[in-house]
């Protein structure tokens, strides 16, 4: 494993993390949880990530339950929860959103789901336009300092909060967001390498990215339809099929269809190719996985060998197949 900076931070992370989103409390049960993280905690994953809304709350139950029982040592990982949404279905207006109030409880209940005494990058999953950027800010500062909290980062967050972000805490002396939590894939691409651009030079943030493989569209899966049981499948995330053109004469079936060669040329399986694409960036702290199975979590942490096969000439390639 390798283990990169998060930011300017001197915290150090798996470059390849392992993530919880849809798969527990979803397609994966506690037994199979635990066989997840302790082939990932064994190939030297040292980074877990949820969220409260994630299954409504079950995820994090789930993953606290497993680094519970499998006794990894707490000071040789890390694991992070994400406020916003809430982790009801139907959420009262104080069950959601970034006030202090929902902020504070959210942390407090993701503290019990997870098992912990601290949480070691806390998020806020989306921006909140019906509470002041400050309030946020003041809220996150506190459970650091309260050492309910390590670190406290963004995910999905407009460039321009985050920096109004950074303004509020360097008036007040307050702990800044040291991280970011961005979509980042081959077919994702604008905000990670322009929008946020600046950011990682001026504030020195790190990113956690997610969804390295496009839901599993990048392994070329879905190039003949939708597989039974797929991602794409389940109740809820009808809205990945409206996110990507997967028509038979799509713009991203074709983009697909245009990658897979290359994949094939390096040697490499398609997710290996582009996980190891997203590692590439050096802004990128860490690519978080999801997986169902032992099988695809080992391939996919194989991606770490690929990365020195992306030399220029492959790097070109891949842009022209973009175009």
């Amino acid at each position: 494993m390798q283990y990169r900076r998060l930011g300017s931070s001197g915290l150090q992370l798996s470059a390849l993390s392992f993530g919880s989103w849809v798969t527990f409390g979803r397609q994966v049960d506690r037994a199979k949880a635990r066989e997840l993280l302790a082939c990932a905690f064994d190939h030297g994953v040292n980074y877990f990530d949820s969220s409260e809304t994630y299954a409504a709350g079950q995820a994090e139950t789930i993953l606290g339950e497993a680094l519970a029982r499998l006794r990894f040592p707490r000071d040789a990982f890390c694991v992070s929860s994400k406020v916003f949404f809430g982790a009801v279905t139907d959420p009262k207006p104080t069950q959601r959103g970034l006030s202090r109030k929902h902020v504070t409880d959210a942390c407090h209940q993701a503290l019990r789901r997870l098992r912990v005494d601290y949480l070691d990058c806390f998020f806020c999953h989306r921006s909140d336009p019906d509470t002041p950027v400050a309030e946020t800010v003041w809220a996150m500062d506190t459970l650091i300092r309260q050492g309910k909290v390590l670190y406290w980062g963004t995910s999905e967050w407009p460039a321009d909060t985050i920096r109004e972000a950074h303004a509020v805490a360097d008036r007040h002396h307050l702990h800044a967001p040291t991280m970011e939590q961005p979509q980042y894939n081959l077919l994702h691409r604008e905000r990670v390498e322009a929008e946020y651009a600046p950011l990682y030079r001026d504030f020195g943030m790190g990113t956690t990215i997610w969804s390295p493989l496009a839901s599993g569209i990048l392994t070329g899966k879905y190039a003949h339809g939708t597989p039974a049981g797929s991602r794409l499948t389940l109740p809820g995330y009808e809205w990945l099929h409206e996110r990507y053109d997967l028509s038979e004469h799509g713009v991203d079936t074709q983009r697909i269809a245009r990658l897979l060669p290359i994949a094939q040329d390096m040697g490499v399986s398609p997710a290996q190719f582009a996980i190891a694409w997203c590692l590439k960036n050096p802004h990128v702290s860490t690519v978080m996985l999801g997986a169902t199975r032992r099988e695809q979590l080992e391939e996919n942490l194989g991606a770490l060998d690929a990365v020195d096969k992306l030399d220029a000439d492959v790097m070109q390639r891949v842009d022209a197949a973009l175009a």
